[in-house]
């Protein structure tokens, strides 16, 4: 008896769709056979209250009856479900231009949007390769003298800070990274980048090595590297038995007693790490060149943190005046510090294609509403024959989720693609960009952006093509109804709106772009090739023999065919390098609290005209001013306004160092302003010696050439090796190369940003566009009449262009609103221009107005070419 029911409650399940009406059906048909066994048991001489126990026993678990009836109604959901696939498909198959259109697009909208965020990912959301990295954070010297928040700490000042915090666990530093010579190993020699740090900075990262340990608590540290991954693969061939071999560095031999794991690195890019033992860093707070990694307590934020180095830095500033006054102590988080400078513009670009999506949605869900239209009839017949509103809502978004599964799929082809084309334009230059690609959370992205896509286009057209009853389709005899024309234009304004803030910000920023592609860097870069030098101290200890190396690699860089100047600098332009030094000022009096600095750099004869630096008055450096001979110096021209204003600087004397215990030397001349911390940084009070007169070690050559610059590399090698087999040299780049990646970043942008806006102004023409021509169509009989009656084809014309420019206009006052809002969002990524710049909106605007009038005129032009006996015979 118990098989039968549930073969007929099986039965009678296929026949009920919706889950309540089936569990009213099963409920009733429990209550009536519990009462018939209990009958048939009271006949058979039970009383009631037995024959109901009886009954209950005979027909068996009720609990396992609702399991077997809640299955069997997932079972029938999931057959429902697979019909409505199959016959979406079915649909979809037959109208392949209507389903190529909207793949197409939202293939355009998806995949710029997982190209954008597997960028956001790599960048801004995957986490620090560190333990607890949110308890990490940088600790700058806050300038305020030169407005520099991230200045180098004072080796001194580092010690303090490590004694007096009470909201760190420990504190770390490193050098600023340097190139090193690197020969052993079974290589050529080669030139790394590396960084003397404290041997506790593992610690404090929280990272150990993946392979070997790391720096060892004793003197013996001082002889040992540790090496990144990278290097371990390139130089030591993935050689599992490297930790224990020495490689020699700056002829130095140092043992390899660890290596990194793939991912680790600190907030510079480098290679090699070795322990910096130094024991007079404790003494020294004039130079600044440490970076500070702290760990935070538990608990405590970095606010706190703030708080606390505030307090040690003023009482620091009171301890040490002639050192200290003028610097704070800025404390940034550690993610900050990688990857803050780029936060705006990755947020930017994510909200610009955030809106093509959106605009691509639009026109889709445009789509979808011409088509509920054309498929009234269907919809109309599917409710005759029973089907809820709710049956036909699903059928339609079942169409709408299989599109966007189609352009998901396209789209994350799209994206693939488009990852690889961003690398290829500079993303991997961003912060951590070298991770740039498609992975497990950029596919959950697209995922969750497939589906909400779907539902966004979807719902609406499903909603709109599923609530007209059998009567209301037969009277509009076939025509769209007015809620659904209403639907179409406010889509259009969307559209057009939201273009039209994409366009208002590409043209700020391809306008600021421009700008500051029009500042004169200070120097010359066309032909002019460099690369960098560095001595060995075990080799070059002697101040004469850096200078005399030096003056012999210029002179033979000069014999160099091809070579119309050479000469060699310190700290390049636009490299990153920066050096600081004290100065004294002949006949200016010190202001009590104030430490004047400038920025200095060691050039040889020549280095100006190799690199063309104007003379502005007195005369360059030469030959003459060698060791022996009187200490001059050139300054620039913002040295010469700060410290001689309205006077003549060359004659004038000034001490470089601290205090002013060094000698007097002599103002020789004044040279240009160069921009070398980048175009869009004023140029800073500088100081130019002789580099005979001030060897420095590490050195950029500066060739400037005829032909291509980049032919003379071999050449020079030939030179180098002539002078010292085994020096290398690296960074070599020419000018234009650094100044290109100087503002490479903003040059992404802007391009990026151009691209979604130009998209975005296609995708709203063609919106509109749309709208217009389904708009002509479903007025041919009105048109025909009117046409019929003596109206002329400039009549015709007119009503549409009214009708469509009506909807662009309205689009365009929208835009123009939200496009001051994000203007105002943007205002950082400008330069030289205003967040409100009234040439950029009404330009944009006006553009947009036209592409609108000329996507509105073709529909138009195609009304007037109806034949009104045509249009009137159809009906």
């Amino acid at each position: 008896m118990t098989l039968s029911v549930l073969t007929q409650l099986w039965r009678r399940c296929l026949h009920y769709l919706r889950r309540e009406r089936f569990d009213r059906e099963l409920e009733e048909e429990m209550r009536l056979h519990l009462e018939m066994k209990a009958e048939e048991y009271e006949a058979a001489g039970m009383t009631a209250d037995e024959a109901r126990r009886a009954a209950r026993r005979g027909f068996g678990n009720q609990t396992r009856l609702r399991e077997l009836s809640r299955e069997a109604w997932g079972f029938v959901m999931m057959e429902t479900l697979l019909q409505d696939v199959r016959f979406g498909v079915r649909v979809l198959a037959r109208h392949k231009g209507f389903t190529a259109v909207a793949v197409l697009t939202l293939a355009l909208g998806i995949g710029a949007n997982t190209a954008i965020f597997s960028v956001v990912n790599a960048v801004l959301l995957r986490p620090l390769p560190y333990k607890d990295p949110e308890r990490l954070v940088m600790l700058w010297e806050n300038d305020t003298q030169e407005g520099n928040d991230r200045n180098p700490v004072a080796p001194a000042n580092f010690v303090d800070w490590q004694k007096q915090t009470g909201t760190c666990d420990a504190l770390a530093f490193y050098n600023q990274p340097a190139g090193v010579n690197v020969t052993g190993g079974g290589s050529e020699p080669e030139r790394v980048v590396g960084a003397g740090v404290s041997p506790n900075i593992f610690s404090v990262l929280g990272v150990q090595p993946a392979r070997g340990r790391t720096f060892s608590d004793s003197e013996a540290a001082a002889h040992e590297v540790i090496i990144s991954h990278g290097f371990w693969q390139r130089r030591f061939g993935g050689d599992p038995e490297v930790v224990g071999r020495q490689m020699t560095l700056d002829a130095e031999i140092l043992d390899v007693v660890g290596v990194m794991p793939p991912e680790f690195q600190l907030p510079e890019e480098t290679e090699l790490w070795w322990a910096n033992m130094d024991g007079s860093l404790a003494t020294m707070r004039v130079r600044h060149f440490l970076r500070v990694v702290g760990r935070l307590k538990p608990g405590v934020p970095v606010e706190q943190a703030r708080a606390d180095f505030d307090t040690i830095a003023r009482r620091l500033a009171e301890q040490y005046p002639e050192t200290n006054t003028g610097y704070g102590v800025n404390v940034i988080t550690l993610r900050d510090q990688f990857v803050g400078g780029v936060r705006p513009a990755l947020l930017l670009l994510l909200g610009a294609v955030g809106f093509v999506l959106l605009i691509a949605c639009a026109n889709v869900a445009n789509l979808m509403l011409a088509r509920s239209a054309a498929r009234q009839k269907e919809m109309a017949v599917r409710a005759a024959l029973g089907a809820g509103r709710l049956r036909l809502v699903r059928q339609l978004l079942t169409e709408s989720l299989l599109l966007a599964a189609a352009g998901g799929a396209a789209g994350l082809l799209f994206a693939y693609w488009g990852s690889d084309l961003l690398t290829a334009l500079g993303a991997s230059g961003l912060p951590r960009g070298a991770r740039v690609g498609v992975d497990g959370r950029v596919l959950a992205f697209t995922f969750m952006m497939t589906l909400l896509t779907g539902l966004a286009f979807g719902f609406v057209p499903a909603w709109a093509g599923a609530k007209a009853g059998v009567h209301g389709i037969l009277k509009e005899d076939g025509r769209g109804a007015t809620g659904r024309r209403a639907g179409r234009r406010l889509l259009v304004v969307t559209e057009i709106a939201c273009a039209l803030m994409l366009l208002i910000g590409a043209g700020l920023l391809i306008k600021s772009f421009v700008r500051l592609q029009a500042v004169e860097p200070g120097f010359d870069p066309s032909g002019v090739v460099t690369m960098q030098f560095s001595l060995p101290d075990a080799r070059y200890s002697e101040p004469p023999q850096v200078a005399a190396f030096y003056a012999r690699l210029v002179e033979h860089a000069r014999t160099v065919p091809g070579v119309r100047a050479a000469g060699a600098v310190s700290r390049l332009p636009l490299a990153g390098d920066r050096s600081t030094m004290g100065l004294t000022v002949e006949g200016r009096p010190a202001v009590s609290g104030q430490y004047e600095e400038v920025h200095f750099r060691a050039v040889t004869p020549d280095y100006f005209r190799a690199l063309g630096v104007p003379l502005r008055a007195g005369r360059e450096l030469g030959e003459r001013d060698g060791a022996e001979a009187p200490p001059v110096v050139l300054v620039n021209e913002t040295t010469a306004r700060k410290y001689w204003p309205g006077a003549d600087p060359v004659g004038r004397r000034v001490k470089l160092g601290p205090g002013a215990q060094g000698p007097w030397v002599t103002v020789v001349g004044v040279v240009g302003d160069v921009r070398n911390f980048g175009l869009e940084s004023e140029a800073k009070p500088e100081v130019y010696v002789p580099h005979r007169q001030s060897p420095q070690s590490r050195m950029r050559l500066v060739l400037r050439t005829d032909g291509d610059p980049l032919s003379l590399v071999p050449a020079v090698r030939s030179a180098v090796r002539s002078l010292d087999a085994e020096l290398p040299f690296s960074q070599v780049a020419t000018m234009e190369e650094l100044l290109a990646r100087s503002v490479a970043q903003r040059r992404l942008s802007t391009l990026l940003l151009g691209v979604f806006a130009g998209t975005a102004l296609l995708l709203a023409a063609i919106g509109i566009y749309g709208v217009m021509a389904y708009s002509v169509t479903q007025r041919t009989r009105e048109i025909g009449i009117r046409m019929a009656l003596g109206a002329r084809r400039g009549d015709v014309v007119r009503m549409v262009l009214r009708q469509g420019m009506a909807l662009a206009l309205a689009g365009v006052a929208c835009g123009l609103g939200g496009g001051l809002v994000a203007a105002r969002l943007m205002r950082g990524l400008l330069y030289g221009v205003s967040a409100v710049d009234p040439l950029t909106f009404v330009g944009m605007a006006g553009v947009l107005t036209c592409v609108a009038l000329l996507a509105c005129y073709v529909p138009a032009r195609r009304a007037t070419k109806i034949d009104p006996l045509v249009a009137l015979r159809a009906e």
